[in-house]
């Protein structure tokens, strides 16, 4: 009797060992997600909302509620335009000095090139965006 209690003894313990859960405490994540805020998100808002402001104040209230400010990176804004039309309008103005003009307002930013593309970042007709 004594071995199969020993024998059921062991096996419990066994069992108990693989169920009991580690305590073992990582590294604290806060101060990791906060220095990848301030390096990698908030660098970028700065940047980025400095030009939407600009570009909400120089480009034509007709011509902004079919742009959305898609990306900033290395000097060059990404502008997504809705529907061909406004695409050659704003074209056409970014040609005349209204780049030129963004360029100066939007120094310290780094504002080097402006990228169109066409495409939209609403579906169907509903043309709710993120305003800047």
């Amino acid at each position: 009797m004594s071995v199969a209690s020993s024998g059921s003894s062991d096996e419990l313990q066994r069992l108990a060992r693989h169920k009991r859960r580690s305590n073992e405490v990582g590294v604290a994540l806060g101060p990791e997600m906060i220095s990848f805020f301030k390096h990698a998100v908030e660098k970028r808002h700065t940047k980025l909302s400095k030009i939407a402001e600009c570009w909400g104040v120089l480009v034509p209230e007709t011509l902004v509620d079919h742009c959305s400010l898609e990306s900033f990176s290395r000097g060059s804004l990404t502008v997504i335009v809705d529907s061909s039309s406004h695409l050659y309008e704003l074209k056409q103005l970014l040609l005349a000095g209204l780049q030129q003009q963004l360029f100066l307002a939007c120094k310290s930013t780094g504002l080097k090139k402006i990228n169109l593309r066409p495409g939209r970042w609403y579906e169907g007709d509903n043309r709710h965006k993120l305003r800047f």
